[in-house]
Order: C-alpha cells, then sequence, then structure tokens
C-alpha cells in the first residue's frame, strides 16, 4: 500500500483542520546476517531453504550459539524479526540429535495454538524432522483422552504458566521420564509477566526448577520479550539467575511512519475534542478503500465493538464491497470464534479488525499495512508492540497514535521528541512478595517435602513464611522437613491471574418473542443432564429464563465475562454488543455464573455508573533500602499526611446510562440492583494539612477542588512511573478515613500489584509529573486534558469517550495545592527516590 497516497488522502478531506500533529519517518533498515559456529543439521536446513531462508540474521544465530553453550537468554527485537525461531532451532537440533525434550510456555492458551500450527506447518515440509518433532499443546482445553500420550510421546510441549501451574507439577510422577530428559524451557513474551502475574510466575518457575532437579535434569532457560528497558532483570528475576540479553536486530525492516493525531476541537468548545475511536474509523475505511489492512487497538471491550460497527455502517453507505469484511476481535469471544477471525485476518479475507489488546501478542495475523492506536495505551512499549503490528515484511507501513482527551495523550502530542526518544518502560516484578509465596510454599510442599535448601531458592522470606505456615496448620514438619498435611492438590485454589479466572457465561435466550417462565437454568440444563443436583442461587426457588420459540427451548452460550467485570458489563437491561450487534441483557445470575441475553436491535448503548468507597485498614512501613524506613503519616509533621499500607474498597453498579449510537448522547438512565463487590487491595494516601488547606482558602479557591484534580492527574501519570495501565490504578477523593478531605489511589487487584507501592516510593517524581502537565495545559480553567476526570465511576469496560458528568476540578486550585506540595521541604521528606532515568519526563 501506498502510505504517503493514504495520508495525503487524510489531509485532502473536507474535514480535515491539522489533525496530524507530527510525522516521524522511521527509514527502512537492511538486514544483517552471521553464520553459526557449526552448521544446522541438513533435516533444518531443508526446511529453512524451503521456506526461503537461506541465511540466519545476526540475532538467531547469537541466540543459536547461546543455547549450544547451554546459556540461558533472553532476545529482545521488534515484531516480525524471527524470535520465534531463536529458540526452535536448538530446540529442534537437540531433538535431532538424542532423547531430548523442551517445554514451551505462552501466556495466552490462542498463543500456544497459533505456536503449533506453526511448528506443524514447518517440519511438515521434511520426513526426518516431522517424525522427530512431535509437538503438543497440553492445555485446559486438550481432551482428556491425549494428555496420556502428550506426556509420554510428545518431544515438544506447549502449555502457559497456569497449566504448569495447576496441572503438571503437582502431579510430576506421571511426567518423570518428561522432566528427566528437559533440556530447554520457553519462556514466550516474558514482558507479559510483570506485576502480581509475574510474582506468581516466579514462584512456579521456582516450583519447575526444583522438580526438575529432583529427576535429574538441568534445562536451560530461553525468553523472548517485547522491547522493555529491563528485559535482563525482568527475565533473571522471574529466574533467579543470570540471563544473558540478545538485543541486536538483524532483522530488516521497511520504511515506517508514526503519526501522532490530535482529534479536532468540538465545534466551538475549545475544552472537547472529537472521539478518538471516531477519527480511528476514518483512518480505518480510508485504509481499506485503499484496498489496505488495517488493526485498530481499542483500550476497551465496547470501544473495539463500537469502531467495528462504525466502520460497517459507514463502507456500507459508501457501497463499498468490503463492507462485511470487518470484525472485533477480543476478549469474551469463544475461542473457534477468534480462531477463524485470526485466520480470516492472515489470509486477508478481512480488511479491517478492531480490536482490544488481545492481539497485542505475537500471533501470527500476516503483514498488515495500518495500526491504529485508539488513545494512548498505557505504556511506550505496549505502544511500540501494536505499532509493530504494520510492516511485519520490508514494505512500508504506517502506524497512527490516535490521542484521547487524557493529560498523558496529550502531554506525548505537545511532546513528540519525548515520546521517539524515550526508552521503553521499566518491567516491574517482586519475585518475593511475601503474599504471593505464601500460597506457593503450601503448593511446592504438596509436589515434594520443603528442606532447608529450598528456602535458598524461593528467598529470605521462605522460611519465616513456613513457620506461620506451621503455625496455621498449611504445612507441617516432619524431622526437619515440611510436608503439605492435607490430600487434594492446593494449586486449584491459588489463581495466577486474580481478576479474570472466574468466568460468567453470557447465554443467548432467543428472539423478542422470549417470555420468562419457571424452570431450570441454562446451567442446571447441563447438571440434569450429567445426573447431579441442580444449583441453588438463591435461598428461595429460582425462576430460570427460558426463550421459547414455536414450543422449543433454545440456549446457546454467546460469549463470556470474568466475574468481576460482569456486574459492569452485564447487569439487568444493560445493552451487550457482540460482533456489533445489540443484545439486550435480561437477567445476572451471579451464584451460578449466567448472564442471559436476547438479540435486540435498539439504537443506543448503555454505560455502568459505578459508586465505591475505600477504607484504610492498615499503615505500612515501607523501606527504601537495608537502613532506612520512609517515613510513617505519624513522622509527617509538613504540608500532608502521606501514608502507603492495606485498604478494603467496595464498589457497586447502582445505574446505567443509554448512549444513543453516532451522537452519544444521554437519552435516558435506569436503576440497577445487584450486590456490591469487594477488594482487599493496597493504596497510597495524601491529606493535605489545615495550613495548605487555609492558603488554599485564602487565595479564593477550595481546596477539595484541588485534590480532586490532583487524584485525576495522578490517576493518568502513576503509570509513567510503575509499568502500569491507568485502568489498573483507582483513586477516590474522601473525608472518611481520616476526618479531612484524602485523596487514596489503590491497585485494583486483590493484594495489590505493587504500583501504589511505587507511588509512595516516588512520590516527589509523581507530583513533579502532575505539576508538569497541568502547568504545560494551554487552558486556563481547567480541561479533560489537564485536571480533568480520570476513569472513575464509568468501569473499564466503557467507552472511555464519554463524560462522566461531574464537576470540572478548578485548574487554579490544582496548581496551588501542587505549588505547595512540591515546596522543598515537603520533598525532603519524601526522601530521594531512586528513578530510572528512562522514564523521567
Amino acid at each position: 500500500m501506498d502510505v504517503q497516497a493514504l495520508i495525503q488522502r487524510i489531509q485532502t478531506r473536507r474535514d480535515y483542520a491539522g489533525q496530524l500533529e507530527h510525522l516521524e519517518v522511521l527509514p527502512e533498515r537492511p538486514g544483517q546476517f552471521a553464520s553459526p559456529d557449526q552448521p544446522l543439521p541438513e533435516a533444518i536446513e531443508r526446511v529453512l531453504n524451503k521456506r526461503g531462508i537461506e541465511q540466519l540474521y545476526s540475532h538467531q544465530t547469537a541466540a543459536l550459539e547461546a543455547a549450544r553453550a547451554r546459556e540461558d537468554w533472553v532476545t529482545v527485537t521488534g515484531t516480525a524479526s524471527g524470535k520465534t525461531l531463536c529458540y526452535q532451532l536448538p530446540i529442534f537440533e537437540s531433538i535431532l540429535s538424542g532423547d531430548a525434550r523442551a517445554l514451551c510456555l505462552y501466556p495466552t492458551k490462542a498463543l500456544a495454538q497459533d505456536q503449533l500450527k506453526g511448528i506443524l506447518e514447518l517440519v511438515a515440509d521434511d520426513d526426518q524432522l516431522a517424525s522427530a518433532v512431535r509437538p503438543g499443546v497440553f492445555d485446559g482445553d486438550t481432551p482428556i483422552a491425549q494428555r496420556k500420550r502428550i506426556r509420554n510421546e510428545a518431544s515438544l510441549v506447549l502449555s502457559n504458566p497456569d497449566m504448569l501451574h495447576a496441572a503438571i507439577l503437582p502431579y510430576h510422577p506421571k511426567w518423570a521420564e518428561f522432566f528427566s530428559t528437559l533440556q530447554f524451557v520457553v519462556i514466550d513474551e516474558v514482558h507479559t509477566y510483570r506485576g502480581i502475574l509475574g510474582a506468581h510466575v516466579s514462584a512456579v518457575l521456582r516450583r519447575l526448577m526444583r522438580i526438575c532437579k529432583h529427576y535429574g535434569s538441568d534445562p536451560t532457560f530461553l525468553a523472548t520479550s517485547a522491547t522493555i528497558a529491563n528485559p535482563g532483570e525482568l527475565a533473571g528475576k522471574l529466574l533467579d539467575r543470570e540471563v544473558k540479553v540478545i538485543d541486536e536486530d538483524g532483522s530488516p525492516r521497511g520504511r515506517k511512519y508514526f503519526a501522532l493525531w490530535n482529534p479536532a476541537p468540538l465545534g466551538e468548545d475549545s475544552l472537547a475534542r472529537r472521539s478518538a475511536a471516531d477519527d480511528a474509523v476514518t483512518w480505518m475505511t480510508e485504509a481499506i478503500d485503499a484496498e489496505g489492512q488495517a488493526l485498530a487497538f481499542t483500550r476497551t471491550r465496547q470501544a473495539a465493538e463500537l469502531v467495528q460497527r462504525y466502520a460497517r455502517e459507514r463502507l456500507t453507505d459508501q457501497q463499498s464491497p468490503h463492507a462485511q469484511k470487518v470484525r472485533a476481535y477480543r476478549g469474551g469471544y469463544l475461542p473457534n470464534e477468534r480462531r477463524q477471525i485470526e485466520h480470516d485476518l492472515f489470509s486477508g479475507t478481512l480488511r479491517g479488525v478492531a480490536t482490544t489488546n488481545a492481539l497485542e501478542l505475537g500471533i501470527d495475523i500476516g503483514s498488515l499495512d495500518v495500526a491504529l492506536m485508539v488513545n494512548y495505551p498505557g505504556t511506550i512499549a505496549s505502544c511500540w508492540q501494536q505499532a509493530g503490528r504494520s510492516g511485519r515484511t520490508t514494505e512500508e507501513s504506517l502506524a497512527v497514535l490516535l490521542a484521547g482527551n487524557d493529560p498523558v495523550d496529550q502531554y506525548l502530542l505537545r511532546h513528540p521528541e519525548y515520546f521517539f526518544a524515550q526508552s521503553p518502560e521499566h518491567a516491574v516484578v517482586d519475585a518475593n512478595n511475601p503474599y504471593v509465596l505464601a500460597r506457593h510454599l503450601p503448593c511446592a510442599a504438596f509436589e515434594l517435602p520443603l528442606t532447608e535448601e529450598d528456602f535458598t531458592s524461593f528467598g529470605p522470606l521462605s522460611e519465616p513464611i513456613v513457620d506461620v505456615l506451621c503455625e496455621e496448620e498449611k504445612l507441617a514438619e516432619v524431622r526437619g522437613q515440611f510436608y503439605h498435611p492435607g490430600g487434594s492438590n492446593p494449586a486449584v485454589a491459588v489463581s495466577l491471574r486474580n481478576m479474570s479466572d472466574n468466568m460468567v457465561n453470557i447465554v443467548l435466550i432467543g428472539g423478542s418473542d422470549y417470555k420468562k417462565q419457571p424452570g431450570p437454568t441454562i446451567d442446571n440444563l447441563g447438571r440434569h443432564e450429567a445426573g447431579m443436583q441442580p444449583h441453588r442461587t438463591s435461598e428461595k426457588p429460582h425462576a430460570g429464563l427460558a426463550a421459547t420459540r414455536h414450543g422449543e427451548t433454545s440456549h446457546v452460550v454467546l460469549a463470556n465475562v470474568d466475574s468481576i467485570s460482569a456486574p459492569e458489563l452485564v447487569y439487568p437491561e444493560a445493552i451487550y454488543l457482540h460482533n456489533g450487534q445489540t443484545h439486550l441483557v435480561r437477567e445476572l445470575d451471579l451464584q451460578g455464573k449466567i448472564a442471559y441475553v436476547e438479540r435486540r436491535e435498539t439504537d443506543y448503548y448503555t454505560q455502568a455508573v459505578l459508586e465505591q468507597n475505600v477504607v484504610i485498614v492498615e499503615t505500612r512501613e515501607l523501606v527504601t533500602d537495608e537502613s532506612r524506613v520512609v517515613p510513617t503519616p505519624d513522622e509527617v509533621e509538613q504540608k500532608a499526611t502521606v501514608g502507603y499500607g492495606d485498604v478494603d474498597v467496595t464498589w457497586q453498579t447502582v445505574a446505567f446510562k443509554k448512549i444513543k449510537f453516532g451522537t452519544k448522547e444521554n437519552i435516558g438512565m435506569g436503576p440497577v440492583d445487584i450486590p456490591s463487590q469487594q477488594l482487599s487491595t493496597t493504596a497510597l494516601w495524601l491529606a493535605p494539612d489545615d495550613s495548605v488547606r487555609a492558603e488554599l482558602k485564602a487565595a479564593g479557591l477550595k481546596p477539595n477542588e484541588g485534590l480532586v484534580g490532583l487524584r485525576n492527574l495522578a490517576v493518568v501519570t502513576l503509570p509513567m512511573i510503575a509499568m502500569c495501565d491507568a485502568r489498573d490504578i483507582g483513586g477516590v477523593v474522601e473525608s472518611q478515613n481520616l476526618g479531612r478531605p484524602t485523596m487514596i489511589l489503590y491497585d485494583r487487584y486483590p493484594g495489590g500489584l505493587g504500583y501504589c507501592e511505587q507511588g509512595r516510593r516516588h512520590l516527589d517524581q509523581l507530583l513533579s509529573l502532575c505539576q508538569q502537565l497541568v502547568s504545560e495545559c494551554p487552558c486556563e480553567a481547567g480541561c479533560p486534558s489537564c485536571v480533568g476526570l480520570a476513569d472513575q465511576g464509568s468501569g473499564v469496560h466503557s467507552d472511555p469517550d464519554l463524560k462522566r458528568g461531574h464537576p470540572m476540578p478548578n485548574k487554579q486550585a490544582t496548581m496551588k495545592l501542587l505549588e505547595l506540595l512540591c515546596a522543598e521541604q515537603t520533598c525532603e521528606m519524601i526522601g530521594e527516590a531512586d528513578i530510572p532515568s528512562t522514564i523521567s519526563v
């Protein structure tokens, strides 16, 4: 596709008004090649030659030689740079040379299936290789009948950390032969294992190494990663081993155009802008008309559905032959539907796909022309990963960042040099998280008795944690070894991904002629067929929903959603969007974990209205190094009370708005009566003292408005310090806990993710960044690009372009508050922050 012609086409549109703020041209790069010291086996050479691969890229050769030398490594090169061959070549070579096996761990089941397909296609070109390399996927979808054969016969097992944790390690005697010959362990997309997931995966990998040692093997670990600032440090912490970094990318790259696009102001309102999603529809349809393929990354499921719907409507209005070649792709779609979309995108049948970050990982979807990022994805690393989805060959390509009206988005457009010169963020993982270790040590003891030698591999906190577990009778000591006292597998109760394992099925119950009638729920229908007792969803007999059409009951599982997100996505009377079509939610059965929906064509969609409450439970002391403790709130006597600790968060969907398609008019509201949800997590809080509030009042400003503005800024700037997404952070301003207005930021995951802990450690950096953002914004009184409303009270699945309906905080009050808080004596109170230069602004 002619990218320059597409850009000119956009700029000559009647509605173009200078939205293209910056265009960066990244020059093409020739490939760098190298030959291995010893040639590859002939079988491997043959399959590579059949694929047109006559030389290896320099980084592939470096990875091969390091693996031959049994060095642990992490390869960090660009998208479509051939990272998969970096670990496949040494694995295939090892399998051909003898009785060797390998374990490949992928973050998602979809990625494992995609890799299996690629391996089978590769080895099919040579009979010798095909007979030796016997791959198999072992995950939750693997039929029981196939599992034994994979255990016993597969030379290459593809799985995920969750399956390794709950279904392989606890039953390692069945895998004895596999573990005894295990030579390589691959950790693909290692950058995804940060935060709480990284802490869990680190514990699982230590358990894996323990089992391997028990069977006499010492596998080499090979990892791949997207571009982050500290790949070696991250992989090293996950494995507790020294890891070699291979980051000199030898693959060729075509010319890439990277555009920064700022949606135009809406009418005469200089504070409001067009929706980034609406402009993404324009870019997608123009690219499709130019015979290109476009992928639009959105931040929410709802936004992906809306972009698909609007793009189809516009192409239909233009009588385009490609009108039906646009789809949405996101979590919640059933596996078969996702596989079909991936296949159609790879084959070119689909011309446009609107997706969440579900397609950010390395699923092979072919060579695309245009990658659109609808709002800044939260980290520079994710931004480059998404941008890399276009231009997967040497042809020229285009990436477009369509900025939202959020402070960080607008900051990046004002400072393009920061975006293009900035190193990607550091990935943070706490391998010694005591809460995580307390859950995995019983799992390890179930697998093999814990000994003093294991305390070294699990870290310095493991021994005192084991003592506590013994006191709680979760472990039992016998002659210096620690055993799990129960007979059941404790790993089943330990989720690596706290927010998403418990799923609610979304069940389609028929058309508009449905009627509610007594009968079993869909879940209980299945239990009746299996000869089981039905679930009781309440104390009283429950009248489930059944769809009746011509006297027959119909029920189809349409999709699914995690149980924590369900109350803000599929509450009663919500409009659920699937494949661009509207469905009316009739009932949400939280106990039965089913949401009943019916197909209903509407001219509106819905947005949840949430209420939340935060209670401070306990204050923690933070040690910044071995000799100094961060001051506790009681020791802070200047400017503000600052603290970090445990909190309980309660939130509830209390109402919903009806939003008209296209115009985004609010055409009505309705109440929602469903139970509240609770979250125990960690938080940072800041409460300005009386003198600060007095100075604000003396200046004619309202202290509470200043604090609300600071909260909104902090929610979107904290991710620039701790590698996370703004949706991983929640925030409120309230007075119930400390008796005066207090800003509370909390991690939106059970037990905390360490993000607010980072904010507490580096509070001076956080406040300075907030101050810079608000002072540079050209508005006078405050706007969504500075003190404007953070994504609070509407849920993470809702349209990010909609306003929240709360008053705009006063900009001057926020600036004055930050001026007072950032005074020299306050920064001395916080202490020097060891902030990596790669995330300074």
